[in-house]
């Protein structure tokens, strides 16, 4: 009777060592970011959570953030590669690049990366190949010149519209070198380039912008000009700069925010962060695109800088505030 209880209680083991292991020591994850995004970081928690995954219950976390000094981006991931996590968290495109070179054995799920096919992180979005796999903010078509129509539709004599970019940021180089130059020959426009690597040097970008008598600005996504957002709204106001923005947090001030729902995005990849930890290779999950996007049109601001919204605008918007 003991033997068999202990051949079944063995048998038991070798059949379900995941389970096992879920109820004794928590799983470890590390994540490298620019900054600490708290509404980010709440829906991730909620991907998670409704998956079963708990911080300080069955999860530990090993948060990174290298805020304006991206000299420490290599730094910060071989410091998370060496607490030898069961999953590493890229949360744009410098720390997934950091965090590929860090490591070619612990899986990485990047979040909200542009193009992870031209920065070499992933070989396709369908078979992404090696350690890591994620979700794009990719939009198919040409983004840029979306972008630009959108803001050329409140200012529809516009000329030349400046783009500010973090030259630091990977994805930034590769749009310039394509992207940009098409959307000016598409649009017969003139897209200038001001630059910003540190809060400090965005003053002098809209400065630049001014003087060279842009009719208004594109603002590029990077984790610079996340963290800023309040000094970069600011900006446009004092230069009087009608402003294209790409996430939800520019919103309450900013004229125009056009782009993917960057908190659906974090939400999901809970999903990813679950099946890998289960053990699904990050080989085998396609790197998945946005399915929401948002307009938001601010009526306030563009009454102050004396735009007129199209009705034709307001109508496709999927929030209007006053």
């Amino acid at each position: 009777m003991k033997r068999r209880e202990f051949i079944a209680g063995t048998a038991a083991l070798l059949v379900c060592p995941r389970r096992s292991r879920a109820q004794g020591m928590p799983r470890r994850i590390g994540s490298l970011g620019g900054f600490q995004n708290l509404p980010i970081l709440k829906v991730f928690h909620e991907g998670l959570r409704v998956r079963g995954w708990i911080e300080g219950k069955n999860l530990i976390i090993d948060y990174r953030y290298f805020e304006d000094h991206a000299e420490r981006i290599p730094v910060l991931a071989a410091e998370l590669v060496a607490l030898k996590p069961d999953l590493l968290i890229g949360g744009n495109p410098q720390a997934a690049v950091a965090l590929k070179s860090a490591t070619a054995t612990i899986p990485i799920v990047f979040v909200a990366v542009p193009d992870p096919v031209g920065l070499g992180l992933v070989q396709s979005l369908a078979r992404p190949g090696g350690n890591i796999t994620g979700l794009t903010d990719l939009v198919p078509g040409d983004w840029i010149t979306k972008r630009v129509q959108l803001l050329r539709e409140l200012i529809p004599d516009a000329s030349k519209i400046a783009v500010l970019v973090n030259p630091g940021n990977p994805i930034h180089k590769l749009r310039l070198v394509d992207e940009v130059p098409q959307a000016a020959r598409n649009l017969g426009l003139a897209l200038p380039i001001v630059e910003a690597t540190t809060a400090e040097e965005l003053d002098s970008a809209f400065a630049s912008a001014a003087a060279q008598h842009a009719d208004g600005i594109i603002i590029f996504g990077d984790s610079l000009t996340l963290q800023n957002a309040p000094r970069i709204i600011a900006l446009a106001a004092k230069h009087h700069l009608p402003a294209s923005y790409h996430a939800r947090q520019f919103a309450n001030g900013g004229l125009i925010v056009y782009g993917p729902d960057f908190a659906d995005l974090f939400r999901r990849a809970g999903g990813y962060v679950d099946k890998i930890l289960k053990g699904t290779r990050p080989s085998d999950l396609p790197v998945e695109q946005p399915t929401k996007f948002e307009l938001v049109i601010n009526m306030k601001t563009a009454k102050a800088l004396g735009l007129t919204v199209p009705p034709s605008l307001l109508v496709r918007a999927d929030e209007v505030i006053e």
